[in-house]
């Protein structure tokens, strides 16, 4: 966090959503969702040693998790630990049985329940992720209350259509 900090990044982002093989073996990315009181004490380590802001990325939750009950209980440990800023891929991660890729696409979206984070958390600054393709959903989002709005592939897919038009869009 510190290197990031003093390298002059705005936000360090500690992402709690991968859920490759490979970040699970290292005990991070979206295995992260099974150890709240770990991030939070990671959020408060970086936040004690950083200027910016720490910021969290995190799914619904994982596997068998129920995420109307876990997002809440997760949301409100990182903001005890400090943090303000939360960007949640509105569905869960499975860890074992689908790969990165089908972990984009198989689990099904909750936006509702990222909306219901937002009113439950105001405080917090909630962006929501996943499945986001355009500038009207981004609009939706935004119009319902949320904070931001993360468009992940889309904006690689199609940069044109996403970032040629969300000035004049969005702002």
């Amino acid at each position: 966090a510190k290197l990031g900090a003093d390298a002059g990044y705005d936000e360090i982002n500690l992402n709690c959503g991968c859920p490759s093989d490979r970040v699970q073996s290292g005990a991070f990315g979206a295995i992260l969702m099974q150890s709240p009181e770990l991030v939070a004490d990671c959020v408060a380590a970086m936040g004690a040693v950083v200027d910016v802001d720490v910021t969290v990325k995190c799914r619904i939750g994982v596997d068998e998790q129920e995420p109307q009950d876990i997002l809440p209980a997760f949301l409100d440990k990182i903001r005890a630990a400090g943090c303000r800023r939360v960007t949640i891929h509105a569905r869960k991660a499975w860890l074992q049985g689908l790969s990165p890729k089908e972990n984009r696409d198989i689990p099904p979206l909750d936006y509702d329940l990222v909306h219901r984070m937002k009113a439950e958390f105001p405080d917090l600054h909630i962006s929501i992720n996943g499945g986001i393709a355009t500038l009207a959903d981004a609009k939706a989002h935004l119009d319902q209350g949320l904070d931001g709005v993360m468009i992940g592939r889309a904006a690689y897919h199609q940069p044109a259509d996403i970032l040629c038009a969300a000035d004049p869009e969005i702002f």
